[in-house]
């Protein structure tokens, strides 16, 4: 008797852990690893790193590269990950952890499991790294560790000089003839200082890495390739439009990719629909994202209690030309997490959804401190009447700043964040709002849609030995400039935040201004 064959589920958008080929629309990951000759680093025994910020197919390529490698059968291909080691400062208990791990992963996968060698913690992976390659002989070993970042002072140092002292006898069943170390930082990055305070020579403890490789974000194309896979398998179709969204929102992170796609088709869409999505379903689903506050962006959110951190995104909120922007930990620490990217030499926020979780994230206690506004903001058309919002910020303004300025933690953008958390404390869900803003810009300009009507508002400050009328002519130029690339017919405005300290003894009556023309020029 013939039994019905199952019909087998259809796959998803996988946003939690690794992809894999079985359950979830996925490219090859390997396609995307840039600086990495991995034909090479079995075939010649070699040692290499790959470093890419959280989230963006690390641990997916790691997992389905050991998988193509055990299939060949050539050669053993172990994925594990140390982050049981993170906040271990004890060289011995960090390396005992390390040889559990490797004997969990041995037990799992049915490999010979080392024992624990009765050596010094100076040598213990040493040791355990040759006892599980004497096991796996015939084949020789190739080991993959995650998170290898985790590890700091005197464990990093210790683990790196352990697997070099094995570089130079691997071979099969003597030592892993390839390993790759892989992080959300290069190997050169979380090099810590030792516990003498010496800094340790990058090279000194590690000087027999191959490459340091990446992997990239998805390319415009990349993104429609991986929707397709739903096309073919449900017929499901997805237009240009919507589309570019997803690229333009995402610069082609891939977690926030697989996010939009997942949210559309599965929950602003039916998951049985076939319908095609469209751009609005995208946008649906790019603000559930966003307010949902997932992991993964909530993980970014949370880095923004880090200082330095701070500094970094004080400094593209504002604008700032700063010359040794690069120099400092925070920004190393933000690209390192994905958080900021380089334009054209320029540091920048890495993607639009990125840039409204940081506004968001800034702007939510003065948000909460706003008492909800009792005056009419909306026009007898349902359009947002700007011009009232922008007056009663001025009153805002005058009766808060100056006691608010003491409390913000951001001094400098503490007028952007102020403004910025009136105005979603009006919109409350009810419009839309993008925001540019990049290091070297000089402003930071928004664009709001409120029903069918489009604002654009750009917001400068004036600096001590700044002329005003040069900086709101300059801003008058620009406002114009963004207002004809992004809307044409859009109202705009110039917010000039005078914090030069001759204007604090101004009384409010000077200070506060209202100038109409093309551009509405408004002074705080």
């Amino acid at each position: 008797m013939m039994l019905n064959k199952q019909k087998r589920p259809v796959r998803f958008f996988n946003t939690t852990g690794p992809c894999n080929p079985w359950d979830h629309y996925m490219l090859p990951p390997a396609d995307r690893i840039v600086g990495a000759q991995l034909h090479r680093y079995i075939r010649d025994n070699l040692y290499w790193v790959l470093h890419a910020p959280r989230q963006t197919g690390k641990t997916t390529f790691l997992q389905n590269w050991a998988r193509e490698i055990n299939a060949e059968g050539t050669a053993v291909a172990c994925y594990i990950s140390i982050e049981a080691c993170q906040g271990i400062t004890s060289v011995h208990d960090a390396m005992l952890t390390m040889h559990n791990v490797i004997c969990e992963f041995a037990r799992a996968s049915s490999l010979p499991i080392p024992n624990i060698p009765d050596k010094e913690p100076q040598i213990l992976l040493y040791e355990t790294m040759r006892q599980w390659s004497q096991l796996i002989a015939p084949k020789p070993l190739s080991v993959l560790i995650d998170e290898t970042d985790v590890l700091e002072g005197d464990v990093i140092i210790s683990f790196l000089r352990q697997l070099r002292s094995g570089f130079s006898e691997r071979g099969i069943g003597k030592f892993p003839i390839s390993i790759a170390l892989v992080g959300m930082r290069d190997l050169k990055d979380y090099i810590f200082q030792s516990k003498d305070g010496t800094r340790v020579n990058p090279g000194s403890p590690f000087n027999i890495k191959q490459d340091s490789a990446t992997i990239s974000n998805f390319s415009r194309e990349n993104i429609g390739q991986l929707f397709s896979q739903r096309t073919e398998e449900t017929g499901q179709k997805i237009t240009d439009e919507a589309l570019n969204f997803v690229w333009e929102q995402s610069n082609g992170q891939p977690w926030i990719v697989n996010s939009l796609f997942s949210r559309a088709t599965m929950r602003v869409l039916h998951e049985d629909s076939i319908d095609t999505v469209e751009i609005d379903h995208v946008q649906k689903a790019c603000e559930q994202m966003i307010q949902a506050r997932e992991t993964h962006l909530d993980a970014l959110a949370y880095r923004m209690e880090n200082p330095e951190v701070k500094k970094i995104i004080e400094s593209l909120i504002v604008g700032n030309s700063d010359p040794l922007l690069n120099e400092s930990s925070g920004f190393h620490l933000a690209m390192d997490l994905g958080l900021i990217t380089l334009e054209n030499g320029t540091p920048i926020v890495a993607n639009p959804i990125y840039r409204e979780i940081l506004a968001r994230q800034l702007t939510y206690g003065p948000q909460l401190a706003i008492v909800k506004p009792e005056w009419q903001w909306e026009k007898p058309d349902g359009t947002l009447d700007m011009d009232k919002l922008l007056k009663e910020f001025q009153i805002f303004w005058r009766e808060n700043s100056e006691a608010w300025d003491e409390r913000m933690n951001y001094t400098e953008a503490f007028p952007h964040l102020l403004l910025m958390a009136f105005l979603q404390r009006v919109l409350n869900g009810g419009g839309r709002i993008e925001r540019e803003y990049s290091a070297g810009r000089g402003r930071m300009d928004l664009f709001v849609e409120y029903n069918t009507a489009r604002y654009i508002l750009e917001l400068k400050l004036v600096h001590n030995k700044q002329s005003i009328e040069i900086v709101k002519s300059k801003g008058v130029e620009q406002t114009k400039t963004y207002r004809d690339t992004k809307a044409p017919q859009a109202s705009a405005y110039l917010i000039l935040f005078d914090r030069r300290d001759i204007t604090k003894t101004l009384p409010w009556e000077e200070r506060l201004y209202w100038e109409e023309s093309d551009i509405t020029v408004v002074g705080c």
